[in-house]
């Protein structure tokens, strides 16, 4: 058949459709590359269970410039060594047992040093002085992540953010919080965003938790308000918890200038720290019993839908068992009590199954429609990446259809009123 040449107008009008879609394809490739690619990820500093003191002032002189340096190390080690109680003890001595100074801020002159620093002593030499060898309870593995609200917009890994790097520098190990601090980079910038805290689902949290080797998620939030170009900067912090993102506490704190921000963040960060501590110590931070795959909860409502259905089913299967027994021809009643017994309870069930990709979802539906007494499979909700949920029908329990399952090579985790598999 020969080709009809379009009109020259209809080919004109259809020109710039077709440069759309291609711009369109071009654009939207870039767009998802961008989303996983970039400057993207800070990584946590190496944990350590040294002792460290933040935010010593010192204000010294000396006949040289690196003279009043060392001066002002040495007042910012007594300082410090008094700050944590300390046994009176010679400098020499203080400075043995420091493993570093940090310097926080600092103005050097030909003599004079001014400076705000850190001090960090060494638990195996310092400890034993100052009564730190002692065990203390630790929390369950957090998955922290912390947001910043700024400008109207609220980040988490989207973007690196002063907010994720004070989290990052956080030396950690000293605390009672057993922090799950994630880099942000690569596929973390996907899966964890802003968006993800004001999320409800239990399925979803324990899939991400998982992932993380964490049993809860804490949420410290930095909201800050600039006044305006180089002026004070005021940080409003507050700590939640938990997938139903529970209040534990807040506080403000202000920075002078721009310059002031990076240093009034490490303090928030030590702020929430000694917060989320006091949480723990008051029974306030125990792990959510219903974001663990061994105690599959559903929301009453969707529970009580379940119930209803499975009620309804087992009154139309016996319906079915009952028409069977009265229209056989020749039925004596022993073998209509035979035909009664004989038919097993059909009840429909609930199904959660990870699933990491698209040909897994096929995969799974194949496999469990295959498994003996399953009678139908549909999906309820489909997670590409996450946990699906399949509604089965099946003859028998739940205790059975975990058996079947079992028998079709899966690893089943039963609840109340529900299975969990997996691969």
């Amino acid at each position: 058949m020969a080709s009809v040449p379009l009109p020259p107008a209809f080919a004109a009008r259809r020109l710039p459709l077709v440069l759309a879609v291609v711009l369109l394809l071009v654009l939207g490739g870039a767009v998802l590359w961008a989303q996983v690619s970039g400057d993207r990820g800070i990584a946590p500093v190496a944990s350590s269970t040294d002792i460290e003191v933040h935010g010593i002032a010192v204000n010294v002189t000396g006949d040289t410039a690196q003279q009043a340096r060392e001066n002002g190390w040495r007042e910012a080690q007594k300082l410090a060594w008094a700050q944590i109680h300390g046994p009176p003890l010679p400098d020499g001595q203080i400075a043995g047992l420091v493993s570093a100074v940090i310097i926080e801020r600092e103005q050097l002159g030909p003599r004079r040093y001014i400076a705000t620093l850190g001090v960090v002593f060494d638990r195996a030499r310092a400890g034993a002085l100052i009564g730190g060898e002692g065990e203390h309870a630790r929390s369950a593995p957090l998955l922290t992540l912390p947001v910043m609200i700024s400008g109207g917009t609220g980040t988490l890994f989207e973007v690196r953010s002063p907010w994720q790097r004070a989290w990052a520098e956080f030396q950690a190990g000293a605390s009672s919080i057993d922090y799950v601090r994630p880099n942000g980079g690569g596929a973390d910038s996907l899966l964890l965003t802003y968006g993800q805290t004001g999320r409800r689902s239990r399925l979803w949290w324990a899939d991400i938790l998982d992932q993380f080797g964490a049993a809860d998620v804490i949420v410290p939030i930095a909201r800050l308000r600039w006044s305006y170009p180089g002026g004070p900067v005021e940080g409003e912090f507050t700590a939640r918890y938990g997938p139903d993102n529970r209040y534990l506490g807040g506080f403000t704190l202000r920075a002078a200038n721009p310059d002031q921000v990076d240093t009034m963040l490490a303090q928030a960060v030590r702020r929430f720290d000694a917060l989320f501590t006091q949480a723990l110590a008051d029974g306030r931070l125990a792990p959510d019993k219903t974001l663990s795959v061994g105690n599959v909860q559903l929301a009453p409502e969707v529970a009580a839908l379940i119930e209803a259905s499975r009620r309804s089913e087992e009154q139309q299967a016996a319906e079915r068992a009952a028409e069977t027994v009265i229209t056989t021809p020749g039925a004596t009643p022993a073998a209509s009590a035979s035909a009664s017994e004989a038919p097993q309870q059909v009840s429909g069930y609930t199904v959660q199954v990870t699933t990491p990709d698209a040909a897994s979802i096929d995969s799974a539906l194949g496999s469990v429609r295959a498994a003996p007494g399953v009678r139908a499979v549909a999906t309820s909700s489909i997670a590409i990446g996450g946990t699906s949920v399949l509604r089965v029908t099946f003859a028998g329990s739940l205790a059975d259809l975990a058996a079947a399952l079992r028998g079709r090579g899966w690893t089943v985790t039963q609840g109340a009123s529900a299975l969990a598999i997996s691969r």
